[in-house]
């Protein structure tokens, strides 16, 4: 395999049961310092900056909230938001029914610490700032902001009618994503991770093709990655779709499949 550059999904492929870095991996990455490891997440920021400090590997870029967002340590490479305007009418069309977290650049805001806030907090290790949606707003506005990300989480139910409503009348402008049945990650339309992954080549290892990036991955949204890239592998844990597409399977995120395949393929 002729890989320069490595991009790797965090959440369902390169974290432990604990949605931890194991050992296992990060040995296996480190033993491979002189290839990037980059970190491509729909994850902020700070939800990626701590694992990359746990791989040692806090001098490279990440690619936060499925491409919106391409940091290159302190740099903005490329920034991608869900207009203001939007964001509002999103907050509107939910009537309270679902949780919505609202997530610009490392701000990420909640209405309230409830089950929903609680469960992300535990899986992500970040705190949120607890605000009405009014106050968030009000932020966003008077910054001229909009939002990298909306997450929206509650009962199946309520999420399928705010996904029926939201995709009628946003079809053009924003990307859905249903990561479980009880969640919805919203995303601006034109973004990807294929695209962060491009845009990065383009402005940082302009020397390497993306033929030369290998890439893992385990759900809808690292589809197009996989296809897109060189070397494409998904844990054994993903999406059939994702392993269907995919060149070559690995063991489970649990079983560090990350980890199992660099130290048996990349040298």
């Amino acid at each position: 395999m002729d890989v320069k550059l490595i991009f790797s999904d965090i959440d369902g492929t390169l974290l432990n049961k604990n949605r931890e870095i194991s050992t296992e991996t990060k040995s296996a990455v480190n033993r491979l310092s002189h290839l990037p490891f980059i970190l491509i997440s729909s994850r902020m920021p700070s939800a990626i900056n701590h694992l990359q400090k746990v791989l040692n590997i806090e001098d490279l870029p990440i690619i936060a909230y499925n491409g919106g967002l391409i940091l290159d340590a302190n740099t903005v490479l490329e920034s991608t938001e869900i207009s203001f305007e939007i964001t509002q009418e999103i907050v509107k069309i939910n009537q309270n029914k679902t949780h919505l977290s609202l997530y610009h650049h490392n701000n990420w805001f909640v209405p309230e610490l409830d089950y929903w806030s609680k469960r992300e907090i535990n899986n992500t290790k970040v705190q949120p700032k607890v605000q009405s949606y009014a106050e968030s707003l009000s932020f966003l506005e008077n910054n001229n902001f909009g939002t990298h990300k909306i997450m929206c989480m509650g009962e199946e139910i309520n999420i399928d009618n705010l996904y029926n409503s939201l995709s009628k009348r946003f079809s053009n402008q924003i990307h859905l994503y249903r990561s479980k049945p009880t969640y919805i990650e919203i995303a601006p339309k034109q973004i990807s991770k294929l695209s962060a992954i491009k845009l990065l080549i383009n402005q940082n290892f302009s020397n390497l093709s993306i033929k030369q990036c290998l890439a893992f991955g385990d759900n809808y949204n690292d589809i197009e990655m996989l296809n897109g890239v060189g070397y494409s592998v998904a844990v054994n844990n993903a999406k059939p779709e994702v392993k269907k597409i995919a060149q070559y399977i690995t063991l489970d995120a649990k079983q560090h499949g990350v980890a199992h395949f660099l130290n048996n393929y990349i040298n």
